[in-house]
Parts: C-alpha cells; sequence; structure tokens
C-alpha cells in the first residue's frame, strides 16, 4: 500500500512537535521548482489531482459555514460587532411616509382599473340576451335625450324647389350637419339657435355624396383640418375646410378651394371614405368596387395632381363610364351593390357592406395599394352561428345585415366587426390570419371571418320566460354563456332599419314600428361586469333604455360628438367607464332625423346615483336603493360613487347642469358614505402577534382612495411639462392643459372640505376618540389602521393640491427663461417629472424646490422682492416653501446686493457678512446647487474665508452625528450606512479645495507686501487659511491632507503641526506605499526616528506590492534610523528595534539572494520562473517556507546555511552535511563548467562560452563559499564549526587532488582559515586531531600531507610571535594548558605552549616512520623533506616556548 507522500524534512528552527502548515498553505500545494520526470508525474498526478481537490472543497465548505454563520449572526437579534467584525447588519426596512402609503394605494387602484375585462373575454364563442331595461323617465335609465335641434328654415326652402337628389348627414366631429340639395352644399352649426349657412354652389351637377376626410399630411397647410369630398354627378371636387374653435366651445368653419378635382368616371359615389393618413375610399349604389382618390401637392411626370383608381376592377374598366341599367347590353346582370362603407385605422382594414348582407374585408397597405382579403357571406354567417345555437327566427336567410361598425384593436385583439341584422341582433365577428401566433404579427391582414358571439334583443314585455323560449330551440351549452338565460325569439327590435355601434359598446337600434321611428340604446353595465368574481364566468350585461325621437319618419345619420371613449390603450381596461366618469365628459351622441338633431348624453352611474337619492322620499326606500346598488355593484363602488356625489358630483340631464346643488342629494350621499361604508376587520393569522398589516381595511377607505384615483388619473402617469425646440428658441408647455389641472385642483379641495367637515362622523377620521369606543384589541388595532390610512390619503391630497397649485404658478412664470436657467441634469430631471413623483416621491419634491428656488432666483435678478415671491409660493404651496426657504432667498438677495456694490467695499462687505449670517442659521437645509451657487458668488467678490466657513458649516450640519469621522475610523467598510454622510461632507469639501486653488491663484499674481505693509490679497489668503487651520472638523482636515497629496503639495502638509496629520498619515500609512513613505519624511524632519524606523520596519513586513529588493532599502534606511538615539524612548525599545529589523534585513538578503539564483537557474522552466517571481519578489517570507520551497529543492547549500544561521539551527550533524554537499557540488559544477568550456574551445560551436574564459579551479570555488558564507555569519560557531569544517575541507584536498598537481598550494585549506583570522591555535589543534587519529583518508603516506599542513600552520603561528612579540588574545591560554576550546577568534592565540613542541616531536616521530617504510625515491625525497622542515620547525618552537611568568597581568 504505497502512503500518500514521503515525510518532510524538519523545518530549520522550528519546533519538531509544532503540527504543520495549514491546509491552505503553499507549502502543502505539493508545487516543484523543476519539471518532474514523466515516470514520476504519471505515477504522481492521481494523487496529487486528489489531494488538491480534496483541499480545494474543502475551502469551500468552510467558506460556505463562515458565510452560513455571518448570515445566522446578523440576522440574531444579539449579534453584534464583537462576535463577527466583518458582518454587516442588514439594512433595516424602508420607512414609508403616509404620503408614499398613500400613493401605494393610488398605484393599486389604478392597477386594479386596468384589468378590467376586455370585450374577448365577456364576448367569447355563445350568445347573450343579458339586459337591465329601464324606462326613459327612470333615474336608472343609461342614456338621456338632453336636446333637440331643429332644421334651419332655410334648409326647407331650399328643399321644397329641389329637382333631382337631397341628402343630409352629420360632422359630429366639427360639430355641423350638412344638407346637399341638387347642386348646392350648405353646411351649419346645428347647435346654434340661428345658425348661419355656410354653402358651395360653384359647381352646376347634381351632388351625390359628401364626405370628411381627414387630410394627407404635407399637402395643405396647417391650417386645413379637414378635406370636404364632394361627389357630384359628374366630377369629384376636393375643398380645404379650416375648423377654428370659438370662445363658446363651437367651431367656425371656412371652406377653401384647392383646385383639386377630377373626372367621376363610371359608376356612382354614394360613400366616402377617408382613413387616419389620408388616404380616400369611394364606393356606390350601382356596383360593389372600391375606388380611391389619390391627391399630392404638385403634378409630376408620372402622376398628375389628383388620380382616381379601381381597387376592385383595376384597368380599363375603372375608367369606362357606365350605362344606365336599361340601355347596357354586354355587362351581365348584377343587383349587388354597397349599402355601407367603413374604415378601422387601427388595424388598417376596410370593411364594406352590401344590399346582400355580403361583408368585404380589404386590407389597407401603404402606399396606394388595397387588397381584399375577406368575402363573408350572409350564409356563412348563419353557418357560423349554428356552431353556437341550433335555431333562432331572427336568424334566417329572410333577415339582413342593416349596418357594420368596426372594433378597433385598442378595444379587442380577436374580435375586428359588429354586424346589427334586421331583427336586432348584433353579429360580433373576429377575424384571424396565418400568423396570428408569430411575432409582430399585429399589422398583418387577416384571411379568415367568423362569428365569434351573438347579442339577441331584449325580451318583450310580456313574453313567455327565457328558460321555456331556450329549452323549446334546444339552445346548446356554450362556455360564455348560461342558455337558460338567453331569449332567442324576442323581436323587440324587429325591424331595425339601421344600426350602428360606439366603443365601447354603445348600440344604437333604429326600429320603425306604425310608422314611427324609435330608438333603443345599450351599452355595457360596467358596474356589474367589474364586480364579476373569478369564480363565475363573465357575461356581457347591458342595460338599455327606448328614446322617442318625436315626429321623426326616418334616421339619416348618428355621429359621436365627443372624444372616441378609451379608457385604456389596450384592450384590458380599455372599456371601464367607471374608471374615467370623473376625468372626461359624459360620451354624447347627435342623431339627425328629419324632425332635426337629436343629442342623447351617456349617463355615468354617479349621475344615475345622483337621481336615484333624490327621487326617493322616505329612509326606506333610501335604504332599498342603496341595496340595490351594493347588489348591483359593489360596496366600495356604490361607497365611491356616493362620495363624490356628496362632494358635488353627478348632473341632472334634463337641467343641462354638471353639478348637483340639492343639498338633501348630497346629504343623502353623505349617509350613505358614512353608514355604509363598512369596518375595518383584522385578517385571521398564524401567528398570535397582531399588527396593522394584518388589517383589512374598510369599504369606506377603499371607496375614498377609489374617487380620489379617478380624480387624478389623468394627471398622475402624465409628464409635468413638454419641452420644443423652435427657431424663436426652447418653448416650455404644460402636458396637462392648466384648466384640466384648475379642474382636478377643485373636485379635490371639494373631497379635502367634506372630509375636514364630516371627521367628527367619519369613522377613522377621528383619531383617539374612536379608538376609546373599541370593545376589544382587535377593534382598537384596526381603527389604529383605518385612521392612518385615511390620513394618508389626506396628506396625499393636500400634497396634490399643493403641486397643482405649484405647477399653475410655474405656467404662470415665464418657464422658459426658468428651464434654460437650470443645469443640463436638472433640465432632464424636469423633462422626465411626472405628476406622481411631483406629488409622492422625495425625488420629485427636491425638483420642485429647485425650481422654486429657480424661480425665485430669476425674481431677485429682475429686481422684484424677494418677500413678495415667498410669500406667493409659500401661500399657493407651503410645503415646497419652507422658513428655511425664505431664509436662504434673503440670504441670496444680500449675496445679489453686495455684488452690486462696487465703489462701496465697505458696504459690499458688510452685506456679503449678513449673507454669510443667513445661510449659517439655515445651512442644514441648504441644498448643494444653493451652496454651490453662494460660494461661486462669494469666489468671485473675493470673499475666500466666508465661502469656505460657509462649506465647513453646511457640512457639519449634514453629519452632526459625526457618523462620516466613525465611518473612516472604521476603515470605510463598504455597504455601510454611514457612507452617505460622508459623501455629502465630501461634496462640501471639495468645495473648499475649488476655493483654495483660486485662492491660489488670485493670490500668486499679487504681491504680499508693499511698503512693508500686507496687501488685501495677503491678508484674503491669511484669513482664508486660518479658517482652514483653525477648523475643528477633522473629517475636513483628513481630506485636505489628502488633497493636498493629490495636488502634490506634500511640502505644505509637512510643515503642518497639528496632531490631525499624524493621524491622517498614520491611517493612510497601513493603506499606501507612498503614504508610509510621507510619514518616515514626516517624523524625520521632526527628528523622530525610532517612529520614522519603526514605520520603515512595519512597510517593509507590510503586503503591499513592494519589490524585495525595495524592502531591502527600507530595511536597511530602518537600521540606520533605530540606530540613533530619539527623544522619548528608551534604550531597551531601540535595541529590540534594531534587532528585529537586522534579522528581518537577513531574511530578506536570502530571498533575494534566492529570487536571483532561481531565475538564471536553467533547469527551471520559464512559466514556473513567473511563478517564482510572483511569490519571492514581494513580502518577506518566512525561513521555512524559503528552505523547503526553493533553497533545499534546488540544491542551494550555501543559502541554507544562511537561512540555518538566520533560524538559529543547533543541529551540527545536519550542518556538516550541508557544508560537505556545498563542497561537492559546488566541485562538481565547476567541472562540468570546465568541460563545457574546453569542448566549446575544441569544437568552437559555442562562441558564447568561449569568450567567458575558463572557469576558477574548483578549490578557488570552494575557497569562495566558504569566504562568503564566512563573512556573512560573522564566523558563527553553529554555522562555521571550525573543527568540523576544516576536516571536511582537508578531506576534499586529499580526495579530490586539489594540490600542487592542479598548481594549488598544498596547504591552501590551512591558509584559508587563517586568512579568515581563525587562531592559530584553533588550526593547528584541529591538524593535531586529524594527525593523531589516522581515520581515512588520513592514513599511510598521506599523513605526510597532514604534517605539512601543521608545519604550515605553526611556521606562520611562530612568525606572527616573533614578529609581535607575544602572542595574540584569543584562546591560546586555554589551549596553552592543554585545554580543547571551541570558540575561536582572530590571531593565533596566545603563547606557544609545551604542548605544541609535543605535538611537533609527534610529527617529527610520524615522518620518520614513513621514511622508514618508503621505497619509492621519489617518495622518500618528498618524506626527507617535510622532515626536514618539522625538524627545523621544531627548533623554532621549542626556542619560542617559554615558562609563564609569575607577574600579575592585566587584560
Amino acid at each position: 500500500m504505497a502512503t500518500l507522500s514521503t515525510p518532510r524534512r524538519q523545518i530549520p528552527g522550528s519546533y519538531f512537535a509544532t503540527p504543520g502548515p495549514a491546509a491552505s498553505s503553499r507549502l502543502d500545494g505539493g508545487r516543484s521548482l523543476f519539471d518532474p520526470a514523466p515516470a514520476a508525474l504519471s505515477a504522481s498526478s492521481g494523487v496529487g489531482s486528489a489531494t488538491t481537490s480534496s483541499a480545494q472543497l474543502q475551502q469551500q465548505r468552510q467558506q460556505q459555514q463562515q458565510q452560513l454563520q455571518q448570515q445566522q449572526l446578523s440576522q440574531r437579534p444579539g449579534g453584534s460587532a464583537q462576535q463577527a467584525d466583518s458582518v454587516m447588519a442588514l439594512p433595516a426596512p424602508a420607512v414609508l411616509t403616509p404620503v408614499q402609503k398613500a400613493a401605494g394605494s393610488v398605484n393599486r387602484v389604478l392597477q386594479l382599473e386596468e384589468s378590467y375585462p376586455d370585450l374577448d373575454s365577456y364576448c367569447r364563442p355563445g350568445a347573450s340576451s343579458e339586459y337591465d331595461i329601464h324606462g326613459a323617465e327612470s333615474a336608472w335609465a343609461p342614456f338621456h335625450k338632453v336636446q333637440t335641434y331643429p332644421i334651419p328654415d332655410q334648409i326647407f326652402e331650399r328643399y321644397n324647389v329641389s329637382q333631382l337628389v337631397t341628402s343630409m348627414g352629420l360632422f359630429t366631429e366639427i360639430n355641423h350637419a350638412y344638407a346637399c340639395i341638387d347642386s348646392s352644399l350648405f353646411l351649419w352649426d346645428y347647435t346654434q339657435p340661428n345658425p348661419e349657412l355656410i354653402g358651395f354652389e360653384d359647381q352646376p351637377h347634381a351632388i351625390t355624396a359628401i364626405g370628411l376626410v381627414p387630410p394627407k399630411p404635407g399637402v395643405f397647410v396647417k391650417n386645413i383640418s379637414h378635406v370636404l369630398v364632394v361627389a357630384t354627378e359628374v366630377d369629384i371636387i376636393l375643398l380645404g375646410v379650416e375648423a377654428t374653435p370659438t370662445p363658446t366651445g363651437s367651431k367656425q368653419i371656412s371652406l377653401y378651394q384647392t383646385k383639386m378635382s377630377i373626372h367621376r368616371g363610371g359608376g356612382n359615389v354614394s360613400f366616402i371614405v377617408g382613413t387616419a393618413a389620408g388616404r380616400i375610399f369611394l364606393g356606390g349604389r350601382s356596383d360593389t368596387d372600391v375606388h380611391e382618390i389619390f391627391y399630392q401637392q404638385e403634378e409630376k411626370w408620372f402622376s398628375n395632381r389628383v388620380g382616381k383608381t379601381n381597387h376592385s376592377h383595376p384597368g380599363w374598366s375603372s375608367v369606362v363610364p357606365a350605362f344606365p341599367a336599361g340601355l347596357d347590353f354586354w355587362t351581365q346582370k348584377n343587383s349587388e351593390s354597397l349599402v355601407q362603407m367603413v374604415a378601422d385605422n387601427s388595424r388598417n382594414l376596410l370593411y364594406t357592406l352590401s344590399n346582400k348582407s355580403t361583408i368585404r374585408t380589404y386590407h389597407i397597405e401603404s402606399p396606394d395599394r388595397l387588397t381584399k382579403v375577406i368575402e363573408k357571406h350572409k350564409n356563412d354567417c348563419l353557418r357560423d352561428i349554428t356552431h353556437m345555437i341550433n335555431t333562432s327566427p331572427l336568424l334566417t336567410d329572410r333577415m339582413s345585415i342593416v349596418g357594420i361598425s368596426p372594433i378597433a384593436m385598442q378595444e379587442a385583439s380577436k374580435l375586428h366587426l359588429v354586424a346589427v341584422t334586421s331583427t336586432g341582433c348584433r353579429l360580433f365577428l373576429s377575424a384571424t390570419s396565418s400568423a396570428s401566433y408569430t411575432m409582430n404579427s399585429s399589422n398583418t391582414a387577416p384571411q379568415s371571418m367568423q362569428v365569434q358571439f351573438v347579442k339577441f334583443p331584449p325580451k318583450e314585455a310580456g313574453a313567455a320566460a327565457p328558460v321555456a323560449l331556450a329549452a323549446a330551440n334546444g339552445f346548446a351549452r356554450s362556455a360564455a354563456s348560461d342558455p337558460a338565460m338567453v331569449d332567442l325569439q324576442s323581436r323587440s327590435l324587429d325591424p331595425t332599419t339601421k344600426g350602428a355601434r360606439f366603443a365601447p359598446g354603445f348600440c344604437f337600434d333604429f326600429v320603425v314600428r306604425n310608422q314611427e321611428l324609435r330608438l333603443f340604446l345599450s351599452a355595457p353595465e360596467t358596474g356589474k361586469i367589474k364586480v364579476t368574481t373569478p369564480a363565475s364566468a363573465l357575461k356581457y350585461y347591458e342595460h338599455g333604455n327606448w328614446i322617442s325621437l318625436g315626429r321623426a319618419k326616418d334616421a339619416l345619420d348618428v355621429g359621436l360628438v365627443t372624444q372616441p371613449f378609451a379608457a385604456a390603450q389596450q384592450p384590458l381596461g380599455f372599456g371601464n367607464e367607471l374608471a374615467v366618469q370623473f376625468d372626461a365628459p359624459p360620451s354624447e351622441f347627435a342623431i339627425l332625423t328629419n324632425d332635426g338633431v337629436h343629442v342623447v348624453r351617456r349617463r355615468r352611474l354617479v349621475d344615475i346615483f345622483a337621481t336615484a337619492v333624490r327621487t326617493l322620499g322616505s329612509d326606506d326606500l333610501f335604504d332599498k336603493e342603496i341595496r340595490k346598488f351594493i347588489h348591483l355593484y359593489g360596496r366600495v363602488e356604490t361607497v365611491a360613487t356616493a362620495l363624490a356625489v356628496a362632494c358635488g358630483q353627478g348632473s341632472d340631464l334634463r337641467a343641462g347642469t354638471s353639478r348637483a346643488t340639492d343639498q338633501t342629494t348630497e346629504d343623502r350621499a353623505k349617509t350613505a358614505f358614512v353608514n355604509y361604508g363598512g369596518q375595518p376587520t383584522v385578517a385571521e393569522t398564524d401567528s398570535s402577534a397582531i399588527t396593522i398589516d394584518s388589517v383589512r381595511l374598510s369599504s369606506r377607505h377603499d371607496a375614498l382612495a377609489l374617487y380620489l384615483t379617478r380624480l387624478v388619473r389623468t394627471l398622475w402617469a402624465a409628464r409635468v411639462v413638454t419641452v420644443n425646440h423652435s427657431a424663436a428658441g426652447v418653448v416650455v408647455g404644460s402636458t396637462v392643459p392648466t384648466s384640466k389641472l384648475t379642474a382636478v385642483q377643485e373636485n379635490l379641495e371639494r373631497l379635502r372640505t367634506f372630509l375636514k367637515a364630516n371627521a367628527g362622523s367619519i369613522q377613522g377620521l377621528s383619531g383617539p376618540t374612536d379608538v376609546r369606543r373599541r370593545a376589544t384589541r382587535h377593534e382598537e388595532i384596526a381603527l389604529q389602521a383605518e385612521h392612518q390610512a385615511l390620513h394618508a390619503l389626506q396628506k396625499l391630497m393636500e400634497s396634490i393640491s399643493e403641486g397643482i397649485s405649484f405647477v399653475l404658478m410655474l405656467f404662470d412664470e415665464r418657464v422658459a427663461d426658468i428651464y434654460v436657467r437650470l443645469d443640463d441634469g436638472t433640465r432632464d430631471q424636469l423633462r422626465q417629472l411626472t405628476y406622481e413623483s411631483l406629488f409622492a416621491r422625495p425625488a420629485g419634491k427636491d425638483l420642485a424646490k429647485l425650481l422654486v428656488k429657480a424661480i425665485v432666483n430669476r425674481n431677485i435678478e429682475s429686481g422684484s422682492n424677494v418677500e413678495t415671491v415667498a410669500d406667493a409660493l409659500r401661500r399657493r404651496c407651503g410645503s415646497f416653501c419652507s422658513p428655511d426657504d425664505v431664509v436662504i432667498f434673503k440670504a441670496q438677495e444680500q449675496l445679489q446686493r453686495a455684488s452690486e456694490q462696487i465703489k462701496s467695499p465697505q458696504a459690499a462687505r458688510g452685506l456679503l457678512s449678513e449673507s454669510l449670517h443667513l445661510f449659517e442659521r439655515v445651512a442644514g437645509s441648504l441644498t448643494y446647487a444653493n451652496l454651490t451657487g453662494a460660494v461661486a458668488q462669494y469666489v468671485q467678490l473675493k470673499y475666500y474665508a466666508g465661502a469656505i466657513q460657509l462649506c465647513l458649516m453646511v457640512a457639519h450640519e449634514k453629519d452632526r452625528g459625526n457618523a462620516a469621522l466613525a465611518w473612516l475610523n472604521d476603515g470605510k467598510p463598504d455597504a455601510d450606512p454611514r457612507r452617505a454622510p460622508w459623501q455629502e461632507r465630501k461634496r462640501c469639501y471639495d468645495l473648499v479645495h475649488t476655493v483654495l486653488r483660486q485662492l491660489d491663484t488670485d493670490s500668486a499674481a499679487e504681491p504680499e507686501q508693499i511698503d512693508g505693509r500686507p496687501t488685501l490679497a495677503f491678508t484674503k489668503r491669511t484669513e482664508a487659511y486660518n479658517v482652514v487651520n483653525d477648523a475643528a472638523d477633522e473629517v475636513f482636515h483628513f481630506d485636505l491632507y489628502e488633497w493636498y497629496i493629490e495636488e502634490n503639495l506634500t511640502d505644505r502638509l509637512l510643515a503642518i503641526d497639528s496632531p490631525h496629520v499624524v493621524t491622517f498619515l498614520q491611517r493612510l500609512a497601513a493603506t499606501d506605499v507612498h503614504h508610509a513613505d510621507l510619514l518616515c519624511r514626516f517624523y524625520t524632519h521632526r527628528s523622530r526616528f525610532f517612529d520614522a524606523a519603526q514605520v520603515q520596519f512595519n512597510l517593509a513586513g507590510s503586503a503591499f506590492a513592494i519589490g524585495i529588493k525595495d524592502r531591502i532599502t527600507l530595511l536597511s534606511r530602518a537600521k540606520a534610523n533605530a540606530s540613533v538615539s530619539s527623544a522619548g524612548v528608551s534604550g531597551q525599545r531601540q535595541q529590540q528595534l534594531n534587532h528585529e529589523v537586522t534579522e528581518l534585513l537577513d531574511i530578506a538578503h536570502i530571498q533575494d539572494d534566492l529570487l536571483e539564483r532561481l531565475l538564471a537557474d536553467g533547469r527551471i522552466p520559464d512559466e514556473r520562473k513567473v511563478e517564482i517571481a510572483a511569490d519571492l519578489d514581494g513580502g518577506v517570507l518566512g525561513l521555512s517556507e524559503l528552505f523547503n520551497g526553493y533553497a533545499d529543492q534546488a540544491g542551494y547549500y550555501d543559502l541554507c546555511l544562511l537561512i540555518y544561521n538566520a533560524a538559529d539551527y543547533h543541529n551540527p550533524r545536519v550542518i556538516a552535511d550541508t557544508w560537505k554537499q556545498l563542497i561537492n557540488s559546488t566541485h562538481e559544477e565547476i567541472e562540468a563548467r570546465l568541460a563545457a568550456y574546453e569542448e566549446a574551445v575544441r569544437t568552437k560551436t559555442n562562441a558564447a562560452v568561449a569568450a567567458l574564459g575558463p572557469p576558477p579551479l574548483p578549490y578557488e570555488a570552494v575557497s569562495v563559499q566558504i569566504q562568503t558564507i564566512a563573512h556573512r555569519t560573522s564566523l558563527d560557531a553553529l554555522i562555521f564549526p571550525v573543527e568540523t569544517l576544516l576536516g571536511t575541507l582537508c578531506e576534499y584536498a586529499l580526495t579530490r587532488q586539489q594540490d600542487a598537481s592542479i598548481g594549488a598550494d598544498p596547504a591552501w585549506p590551512v591558509l584559508l582559515f587563517l586568512q579568515l583570522r581563525v587562531s592559530h591555535a584553533m588550526v593547528v589543534h584541529v591538524l593535531e586531531r586529524l594527525l593523531d587519529a589516522q581515520e581515512v583518508p588520513f592514513t599511510g603516506r598521506r599523513r605526510r600531507v597532514v604534517v605539512a599542513w601543521i608545519d604550515t600552520a605553526v611556521a606562520l603561528w611562530c612568525h606572527d610571535v616573533e614578529v609581535t612579540g607575544q602572542g595574540q588574545v584569543g584562546a591560546g591560554d586555554a589551549l596553552g594548558s592543554g585545554g580543547g576550546g571551541t570558540s575561536f577568534g582572530s590571531g593565533s592565540g596566545s603563547q606557544l605552549g609545551p604542548w605544541v613542541a609535543d605535538l611537533m616531536a609527534r610529527a617529527e616521530r610520524a615522518m620518520t616512520d614513513l621514511l622508514a617504510s618508503a621505497r619509492d625515491a621519489r617518495a622518500k625525497e618528498e618524506l626527507e623533506q617535510t622532515l626536514h622542515e618539522t625538524r627545523q620547525l621544531r627548533a623554532r618552537v621549542d626556542s619560542n616556548v617559554r615558562p609563564a611568568r609569575s607577574t600579575m597581568r592585566f587584560r
């Protein structure tokens, strides 16, 4: 079983029992300096990868656990910074103001209103006959005829003398009717009592049809709002129409000749339809063809100014004249002709209806194409209906379609058309295309059409129950309606001669019975549809009533007088009439008959409610009626309607008034609001704690929110201003007409007055009085929630009223001038500002205040009195102009007056001081824009000190709790709420920097003194810098010093004597290298060398991106500074710091050497060198990592010895082995280099190696290594053990033949140690041990070499003694007495002792013995020479050895 890894070698200097490093340590990564061998790599790759993956997974798990613990701690109520310093507290939930809460209620109501069901949802496949029929005089009647305008007598006079053709119709979009009598056309405003006739009689032919269509863009002048198309028997003429509104609400019409006409061609023209794009389509009663008139501003090469084309039969047939029916012998008989033509601009569709009840659909394609896409015959419709019902006598072949009305895309996405039958049924047709399910298919032409839904007429009076009728006819059950409720046989609308439909479902059926024309009107019952619960199916509820048209015999035309209805721009919410009943006037329709023009108005729910409660007598009937409303429309809708009537809404259609002025009606409506509003309740909750959030508010609150929302729905999401650019400049207008704003404000003030006047009787508004009447805790909490919600709505109403007043006042001013004075950011905010933001959001309020200040500034510049403007603002919109704002305006006025005091500096100075005093009073309310403007004016007036003082005061007021300083002291944590106050203060400090920058620029241009007196510029500069330096704001000082550094003003920073400077630099020194260096300079300039050394030492050991050489420089400087005495620093602290610096410096030197060696090592791949450089050229690593990770692996034994020395390693065996490895590796390296050099010289292939010359001899390289280590370790006895090392070196010299055979001095090991100032006695003692031990390799003839080394060492010792006359201080005393000390010093020791003479005697005997056994002549010669030298040296030693004197010696 293989082990995972070999146990590591013990780390030098560490305790053996100490556990290994953590899993995340770099030493445990198993990294190697060199590429492993392939076999080793393949054998260990699996283990290594498994180990690494396991370590990573473990680390990830630990991180996840730490994050989970931090989250739990942060969520724990008692969690604190002491438990987890890195855990930030969760942000507190946003606290909404009452206005914001009420705005949320408004948004919810708007969302609910927009979710009103679309037409497709309650007209799903099936049928319905749901109606609530009311009498014309009933209070519940949905429509009422409000006015009848007679036809002018002049028309009848012309009619009586007519000869050929007479036709009449309505142009309701311009409130005019027309009459075509022969060749004359007359227009008149039917709303005027004595209208003026506008005639067109400039052509001789009989008029067959006219049409009012939109003009084509770019053809006519802007005054032309419509084009009147006049079709005669011969020509088609285009007239320009200018409709100018009058103060009375009517329109004045002017006709203009355009000189555009074209010959009619074949077929008559009976119908003229225009599209929104200006295209004109024609049709006649002679055929089913569709023609188009096209026109342009000027004639072109291949097109006339006016043209005509036949889209049904293009080619020559379109221009061949038509013969009378009796004379056309070639054309096939065709009795089908058009009876109606309508356009759907939303879908680009054109529909035609023929006399055979065939509906044709054409797709209007730009620029001039018209394609027929669908042809729907009557039998096709009947076939579609049979899929929903089996049979009905109203839908047979005998019935016909008498009218069609398009359904716009905004109203329904599937349903396209409504067809009215002669029996009074309404067929809802849907159209689809093959691309219906693809993206962006809204403009795709439909390809098929089918009947989707049938609306049958209401039941006749006295008819049988619908249940029996349905059962008798076998009505099939459908998904959209209940068949038991459908009447399939009612002929209440039979025969219908004309039918029309207007959005969102206003239907007109003209029925002729007994030669009497009657009108049946119906509309969706919005309230019942809205309250349909999701659990029940939607039904098409309608309510209607009959209206008498007097003596009329025929309905000539019907049109919409008011703007087309649209509660939304998409199907969902489009038909919600209740949502817009207070926002838009009720829909009105004009019906032209032979008796006159009848105007019918749609009655709103508020009108119905007001009339219903007005006509009631007793309280019982009143209660019954209110409960009926609640049953039909829901409690909230009923109470909201009652509130509206109580506030003056609801009109009497007979009188034509816009408001209910009957006090009795308003009192009854108030009673309904107060008594039927319900109670707030507490919802059931699983928790035991009941809070306000669990309260279900009353219907009274919901009704108030609903009514308020409907009042402001037009404003809420609209933008306040529209900005247009023209040649005259910027034009700023109101998105909503000011008249609309005034109307909304009036309604709102009525509501506020009502609530204030009736607060005592409305539950929830009286506050504590209601709470004290509660019996249970639940009721008390519910009422508290009710009171808070109603109070929030009241605050919102107040804010809306003031916001509207502000907008009205804004447009009373010259808005364009104010707009151009704003900065770009504020302009963009103003363009994007909505009324919702203005009413309920802080951003909108702040922007409004900026605009208020802009208004005041403009008035100040124009010379107006600030008090007058401020009082007007405070009176009309107090929340936008507070008392502090008034003080600011006064200060700005004083500042403006000071700028005008050019000739009186003293007066200007007084005004500036006064303005500064006013600004300081409201410093907490000053916006950044106000502060910037004031500072800019102060600088312009050279009031630098005041500008700086104001900025500092505002910064203090923005952060009175000094949270910014606490944030700085905590290290600037991210996502901390205290960062915001610091940013506010920073903006103020940046202004101070700007002032100082301008001050330096201005003062540099002037001298400091003139004639020995300081100049004004110098005085202002001194005054300003006194404010800066004397400021007590510590945060400001920190910011100022940082700005000094950014501006390269470090000399100014170093010259400041302030405790804040030290704190600032100390704080930054821990984050930036340059700042730390600046702190060192600061200490050095003040002779605080110890502090400078401490900073440099900390910087050298920091994690900054500092190279190892720079760290060595820092440590060297730190060592120098630590060696200098500093005041107030004890010697012990100084020595301790010096010792720490020295130790770290030694390690840094080792790391630097190691880095250079590794980068130059050819064994290491380049990619590994990049990693090594990243690891070593940075922070100072630990000795263990340097040894195990790099030095030991690379075989750098000299550096290993230095690491032993730095680590104070005490293992002699390991140290001795390392020395041997160093000597051997150095020898082998030199031999390899020598071989490479010789090979290069011999082969002449490597010029670079040859150019370097031969390497040194091995013994020379070994000597250099020993000398280097000796110097760097100071001959430390542990790392440089002479007894062991000298013997090892002598052994190396013998075994490696590093002797005279290579030209080396035979005694070079002895000479090397003596050169290193090792004592003669120590060297001789080691050699003596070699001689006596006779160990390999010092045996046999090699003992002669040992004797020769002894002779050399003793000879030099004797020479030293003879020259100096005495021994040198060292270990000689002990050795002289025969001791064997281990220490060594410089020189030879003390006097030669008798043991040396004895050693020489033994050496002589050893040589004698070797000579006796020698056989070789040369060996004998060498032995004899050595013996001779030994005998001579023995004599010298004997002469120098003398007995020790008995005199006293002092050392």
